[in-house]
């Protein structure tokens, strides 16, 4: 059995399950579970700490995981992201009181409090920056105030956070992360097929079908407006003037489609969910 691993708790957890759900896996009815047999599907699946993850997966006691792109880094863990799994997304900077720092170049001699200090060290040595980092599990904005840091590395949303700690961003991006999918080092049968179900979920979240009735001399400029993957599906209507069209669009947007489909002469303008796809 091809043997995966998942969160069993955190930001990520939920959104992985639901994900596997609709890739048509087994999921498990109890939060304290942490095994699960999918005899089904050929699978296994083990719930452990999100961080622990690319440790279990690159040292080859599991073939494959669902973890942070952040916790793959931090880890220091020879396992590889073979997919991104378009959720938990994140950005990681450095933070300090107004004016303190420059540049990251100004942060050598300095201490840093991070909850990712095997990220940031490397970051950090990719810089030519020797620092002392001072790790902390949690919320990090208060290591300045109580004079353990003089500065922070840690995940940035809208800052709003930062700026009631009184503090301010500095220096580069040290990472854009997001959900990914991650390998150890042995190729295992079973990967492939995971691959393409993750796949055609992430694609039926990002896109709808939209099916609509036209005058066949309009084709070429409807498909203008929706291309589709591929190409539109037009079949002949009992009125030989008119044709039915299947496209997919984007999900995005998808109301500015219908409306500019309508402006052209379409009518019975039809939006369906998909529930999965392989293309």
């Amino acid at each position: 059995m091809l043997r995966i691993a998942v969160p069993n708790k955190g930001s990520l957890s939920e959104t992985a399950a639901e994900m596997l759900a609709e890739a048509g896996y087994a999921g498990r009815r109890d939060s304290k579970q942490l095994h699960l047999i999918d005899s089904a599907n050929d699978v296994e699946f083990f719930f452990l700490r999100p961080r622990d993850i690319a440790t279990y997966v690159a040292l080859g006691a599991l073939d494959v995981g669902i973890t942070g792109r952040d916790l793959l880094l931090d880890a220091r863990m020879p396992a590889r992201e073979i997919e991104t799994l378009g959720f938990a997304r994140s950005t990681f900077r450095f933070a300090a009181v107004p004016g303190r720092f420059a540049d990251v170049a100004a942060l050598d001699g300095a201490r840093i409090a991070t909850s990712y200090p095997g990220l940031v060290d490397s970051f950090l040595d990719s810089h030519g920056v020797a620092a002392d980092l001072v790790p902390l599990d949690g919320a990090v904005e208060s290591a300045i105030e109580l004079g353990v840091a003089d500065a922070i590395a840690d995940v940035v949303e809208t800052g709003t956070t930062l700026r009631q700690a009184g503090l301010e961003i500095f220096g580069p991006v040290i990472l854009e992360s997001e959900a990914v999918l991650i390998q150890g080092p042995h190729e295992r049968a079973g990967v492939d097929t995971l691959l393409r179900r993750l796949r055609g979920v992430m694609v039926a979240r990002q896109y709808v079908m939209v099916d609509y009735d036209l005058p066949a001399k309009l084709v070429d400029r409807a498909v203008e407006i929706a291309s589709g993957i591929e190409s539109p599906t037009v079949s002949p209507l009992r009125d030989p003037e008119w044709v039915a069209v299947r496209v997919m669009v984007p999900r995005k947007g998808v109301n500015r489609v219908m409306d500019d489909l309508y402006e052209l002469g379409a009518r019975a303008i039809l939006v369906t969910a998909i529930d999965n796809a392989r293309l």
